[in-house]
């Protein structure tokens, strides 16, 4: 079956990609070429159970094979390889300095920042003002990013943002411009024959597994797949798949996106493995009490509650872990109440002895935040919100740790070393 896309939209997106950005930053800052230095951003290893890659500059990738799934055992013991500690607070600056250039080329509502190493642009209705044709506007980005911030840039360029994305991601890195290029009539060249279908943005192991069983193991099987059938069998995500072997995307950068918001949740990755059942409870309910603080922040509260536990690889059980969700019985922001329901689906169903790596938690059955519901043959609780309410309030004033529940101080807690890091790693400190 042959697709029509004469009428689908077409403007001209741009997905740019600081070209290892965690890596490129602490070369920069410390006048070293990006490019050329091998140099690696590793975790913290109290905080990650031995150090984890986070970034490794082209060249460390080049020299020692180094990807983002590696940890620090896995190193090389070169002493022309820096390694370096994360420092998120420099990270996030240097992100809003980047955007901050791409404003001077699009309107806000032609920007969006999809992560802090990408951005997508739409410059359909600017790239007039600042060149020749699109490619020389590409070109002027790129050289402005570099020449003031020394950051190296990737950019993806479509007929909209998943064409864009997917240049990105699969001929971008290969262009000695950093760029890639696919439109509508490039589709079947550019999007048809990439060798791997796990290469295509939106496509994981599991979905080419469910794309397999139907048969269909390249982008042209997709392409010239039964849209009915992928529909009938994989729902809506097949039908989505089926446009994307083709190009299509009808996002609208400008139109405003409601979040669906059917849940808030922190997840915690433990800096070792936790066997003990009182701490593993002290760190539920640290992150219960999290998730509680962002219900009052959002102004929702909770009529359920989600737990997942992972366990360790070194646990002595084919078991992964389990999942878990309960209803409760009044909607609430009261931390006492969603952890007291936490804790019990945590003693339901651990088996007892399997150590614990990581622990996920999260608030369901969003409603607008009304109050506490009164029970006529219990006392009411609105005292405990008020206090936690207070809470809130010093912590944003004062800090985290501004006020620390006693168990956090209890052997197990992680709240105040957790509270010292940015997005999961260390903030860090400007270089001297």
């Amino acid at each position: 079956m042959k697709m029509d896309t004469s009428a689908e939209p077409r403007g001209i997106f741009l997905v740019i990609d600081n070209k290892s950005f965690y890596a490129t930053v602490e070369c920069t800052m410390r006048g070293l070429d990006p490019l050329t230095t091998p140099l690696v951003v590793m975790s913290d290893a109290k905080n990650t159970g031995g150090g984890l890659v986070l970034a490794s500059s082209p060249m460390a990738k080049k020299l020692y094979h180094i990807s983002n799934v590696n940890r620090k055992r896995d190193l090389p013991l070169d002493n022309h390889l820096i390694v370096v500690p994360p420092r998120m607070n420099t990270y996030i600056e240097k992100n809003l300095a980047v955007n901050n250039i791409y404003r001077e080329f699009v309107a806000d509502e032609d920007l969006l920042p999809y992560s802090i190493d990408e951005s997508i642009l739409d410059i359909t209705h600017s790239w007039k003002l600042f060149g020749d044709d699109p490619l020389s506007v590409v070109k002027k980005i790129q050289k402005t990013v570099k020449d003031r911030l020394k950051l190296v840039t990737t950019v993806g360029i479509g007929e909209n943002p998943l064409q864009a994305k997917i240049a990105l991601d699969i001929y971008a890195k290969h262009d000695p411009r950093f760029i890639g290029e696919i439109t509508y009539d490039t589709v079947k060249e550019k999007i048809w024959t990439i060798p791997e279908i796990t290469d295509v943005w939106g496509i994981n192991q599991k979905t080419a597994k469910n794309l397999a069983r139907l048969g269909i193991n390249t982008m042209n099987d997709l392409a010239h797949a039964d849209p009915f059938i992928l529909k009938e069998k994989m729902g809506v995500i097949g039908t989505q798949l089926y446009a994307t072997a083709w190009g299509i995307d009808r996002t609208d950068l400008a139109e405003e996106v409601l979040p669906k918001d059917k849940s808030i949740g922190n997840s915690q990755v433990l800096p070792r493995d936790y066997y003990n059942a009182r701490e593993i409870e002290i760190v539920i309910r640290e992150i219960g009490a999290q998730v509680a603080s962002r219900l009052r922040a959002h102004k929702k509260q909770a009529g359920g509650v989600y737990l997942s536990i992972s366990y360790s690889l070194s646990a002595p059980t084919e078991e992964t872990g389990f999942a878990h969700s309960l209803k409760l019985a009044d909607s609430t922001v009261n931390p006492d109440i969603i952890n007291e329901q936490l804790v019990y689906l945590f003693y339901t169903y651990w088996d007892g002895e399997s150590p614990v790596r990581r622990i996920s938690v999260a608030a369901t059955r969003l409603a607008n935040r009304y109050g506490e519901q009164l029970d006529l043959f219990n006392p009411p609780k609105h005292d405990m919100v008020k206090v936690e309410n207070t809470i809130d309030k010093i912590r944003q004033r004062f800090g985290k740790t501004a006020i620390v529940r006693a168990s956090s101080l209890e052997k197990g807690g992680t709240f105040i070393e957790r509270s010292k890091l940015v997005g999961g790693h260390a903030g860090g400190q400007s270089l001297e």
